[in-house]
């Protein structure tokens, strides 16, 4: 949910060419960016409840990473509720800038993160299952990691300017199909060549020893060898997951035709489409592993070894069985009421109470 707008953020610079333009891409995404970013904790929350061990090593051992993308998101509450509150351009264009770090940055981030998730991060255990990580930040920004960065951020700029397509009209919505155009077809180079790069040069990690799905969390209990072309098993065992790729590509193209055609709810949709596609493909392949280890692979953390408590589990189940569907009304129901085009009229006859 919190895609959309940070791609409108990384466009807004941009797309808008003057004060008036800026403010109407800004309240594109105005009444609910602050709610979609609750995902953001929502997703920290679930992993600490689900997968402890993983909150731990993760966010430990890759503190400087999870701090940029902190420092960078304090840039969003500032500037999207005090940039039009002064009427001076220096003020409003660092604000500006400042909303492009906000959401330029962080799926730069994630997708590097995600990179190194492929090549195995530099973690172990000691007997009381404490962790020890020996990597650095700028270990993290090496030429794969750097590419699936870029894969991350194309496909959510991308979804910011179909969205900027659909809720604007004359020339910034031009510039908005522009930008689509350019940044799906980035998006669609920077997949393949990351998938074509995983499979010649980067070995997958393979479970070698039986896997007891009932028996107690053990991250040490397994034998985890590597070995090429691993990370595609999961596509050679089950042919159906090759429609998760097929979706990401398949996605893009189709969002960008729509859009070009006007249809540009339908086009929204299919860049959603096409980000699960993309997602779902790097998780299908990582399965069962959710963090590699490339320093002792036997410790790599899975689905099975690294999971909470039954118990808790079931209390997140019945949370989300309950609660999702009350949020997704919700929220459905907030951007049908604010939708529509924003245009340079609305921003002028609403200069105080709009973004």
């Amino acid at each position: 949910m919190d895609g959309h707008d940070m791609g409108v953020g990384t466009l807004l610079p941009f797309v808008g060419r003057n004060d008036t333009e800026r403010r109407v891409v800004i309240n594109t995404v105005g009444p609910h960016w602050d709610g979609n970013q609750v995902w953001f904790i929502t997703a920290g929350g679930a992993i600490f409840a689900a997968w402890p061990l993983v909150y731990a090593t993760a966010f430990s051992g890759l503190y400087w990473a999870m701090l940029a993308v902190l420092w960078a998101l304090f840039f969003r509450p500032v500037g999207f509720d005090y940039r039009s509150k002064i009427h001076d351009p220096r003020w409003r264009s660092t604000w500006d800038w400042g909303l492009f770090v906000g959401g330029a940055v962080p799926p730069l981030i994630f997708g590097v993160a995600f990179g190194n998730l492929f090549q195995g991060v530099p973690f172990s255990f000691d007997d009381h299952l404490v962790s020890t990580y020996s990597g650095s930040f700028w270990a993290l920004l090496n030429p794969f990691a750097l590419l699936a960065g870029v894969v991350s951020s194309a496909m959510i700029t991308f979804h910011g300017a179909i969205y900027l397509a659909h809720r604007t009209q004359g020339e910034i919505q031009w510039r908005a199909l522009r930008a689509a155009g350019f940044f799906g077809g980035l998006t669609i180079l920077s997949f393949a060549a990351a998938g074509l790069w995983l499979w010649l040069a980067i070995p997958g990690y393979v479970i070698q020893s039986a896997v007891d799905g009932a028996a107690l969390p053990n991250p040490l209990g397994k034998t985890v060898i590597r070995e090429a072309g691993a990370w595609f098993a999961n596509y050679r065992a089950h042919p159906a997951t090759a429609a998760l790729p097929l979706a990401g590509t398949g996605g893009v193209l189709a969002a960008q035709v729509l859009a070009r055609h006007g249809r540009t709810l339908a086009a929204f949709w299919a860049s959603a489409l096409a980000i699960a596609g993309i997602i779902g493909t790097a998780g299908a392949a990582l399965f069962p592993f959710v963090m590699p280890s490339s320093l002792a692979p036997n410790a790599s953390l899975t689905v099975w070894d690294s999971v909470s408590s039954q118990l808790t589990l079931n209390i997140m189940l019945w949370a989300t069985l309950i609660f999702m569907p009350l949020i997704v009304l919700y929220t459905s129901w907030a951007y049908r009421v604010m939708g529509g085009k924003v245009t340079p009229a609305y921003v002028r006859e609403n200069s105080h109470s709009a973004y």
